[in-house]
């Protein structure tokens, strides 16, 4: 914020500014007086200032005691008069400023005072006391319009942090959704099928059946686990998703496929086995291949695509990139899909950067480390 803008420094400068009118007043007071300060024209004037100066005192004081003073006195108070009048005008009562510009005129016109308005020249004092009405006019209306914009921008930023969040949230949910339908089916397999066993284990050995016992018991608490780990990614207020379809494990070689069946240019390099990188980590993949070629799609159409996916360990690694190309007409921008993949990346541990790469190219990498031990079971797969 400049000082132009600042509310301290524009208090600031008027206190100065009214001060300085004040002594010049006195000043002016005390030579028409003959040298003398102690009498009624540098007492009218310090009240004056005073009454400008205190911003506790009711709107109508200072205007009223320095029309009063111009009238009586003339062109000595005129200074501070214009203060009142522009003070009036930026709080859109410049009817009233216009009133008192009129009462002083013609008051001027017709006492005819010793330092009247109305000399040496004519009209001088009107057109001060016009321009003093005219700017505070003026100002009052760029305050209002900057304060209107400034709220309007702190509106539109609330609005852009709740559509993140709601992103954000949108995305938990579908990761505990895919979480969901991917691990807990198969948990409940492994809990049905070692309760059966256990059910007839009079003919195993006993560390047999120790085993399958302690196996039941395990895939059940973990079932329990990950109800809460979901119940955490999902949103507690938001009532379950029923239109979005199931999770389905494909794999980007469909995806590809389908993008160059619409037309798209796709140049894929995959380095290892899906089956190497755990199941949250291809969903992830999916997600993030989808969106990068329906964003290059969108934003970037007719440009070649190049896509990298190595599912090998130690972590899971996608390149997406693309030339500049021809933006579509109805493309909108919001970037909260952006928001999403990297809330998913982030909760698998990983990192996610997007965006130009300097030569008018974009580019998207995500890295996802795979949990320990996932080597080995990657590799008995």
């Amino acid at each position: 914020m400049s000082w132009r803008e600042n509310p301290r420094w524009a208090v600031y400068g008027r206190r100065g500014l009214v001060v300085a009118l004040t002594l010049v007043t006195v000043q002016n007071g005390a030579s028409a007086a003959g040298g003398r300060y102690l009498s009624l024209g540098p007492a009218v004037g310090v009240l004056c200032g005073v009454a400008l100066l205190v911003r506790r005192l009711p709107w109508p004081v200072a205007p009223l005691l320095t029309t009063a003073a111009t009238a009586w006195w003339g062109w000595p108070t005129m200074p501070l008069l214009l203060v009142a009048l522009f003070d009036l005008a930026a709080r859109r009562r410049a009817r009233i400023a216009v009133g008192a510009c009129a009462a002083v005129l013609g008051a001027n016109l017709l006492t005819v005072p010793e330092f009247s308005l109305w000399t040496p020249q004519q009209y001088g004092s009107s057109l001060f006391l016009l321009l003093a009405v005219v700017g505070g006019s003026w100002m009052g209306n760029r305050r209002r319009l900057v304060r209107a914009l400034t709220t309007q921008v702190e509106h539109l930023r609330i609005e852009r942090e709740l559509r993140e969040e709601a992103a954000r949230t949108a995305e938990r949910s579908r990761i505990a959704a895919e979480m969901h339908d991917v691990l807990a089916h198969r948990l409940s397999l492994i809990a049905l099928h070692t309760g059966v066993l256990t059910t007839r284990a009079d003919g195993l050995p006993d560390q047999v059946g120790r085993r399958l016992t302690l196996l039941r018991t395990a895939s059940t608490e973990a079932l329990a686990d990950l109800r809460d780990v979901l119940g955490a990614l999902r949103d507690p207020d938001a009532a379950p998703a029923v239109t979005a379809p199931a999770p389905v494990l494909r794999e980007v070689d469909d995806l590809v496929a389908q993008a160059r069946a619409a037309g798209q240019r796709v140049e894929a390099h995959l380095d290892g086995r899906p089956r190497q990188a755990p199941v949250a980590h291809r969903l992830a993949v999916h997600r993030l291949v989808q969106e990068a070629l329906t964003n290059a799609r969108k934003h970037a159409g007719g440009a070649p695509v190049t896509l990298r996916v190595d599912y090998r360990p130690p972590a899971t690694t996608v390149e997406v990139g693309n030339a500049p190309g021809a933006r579509s007409a109805d493309t909108v921008a919001s970037g909260f899909g952006l928001i999403g993949l990297r809330e998913r990346v982030a909760a698998l541990g990983g990192e996610l950067h997007a965006g130009p790469d300097g030569s008018g190219s974009w580019r998207l990498t995500a890295r996802i480390p795979h949990p320990p031990g996932s080597e080995q079971n990657g590799a008995r797969t």
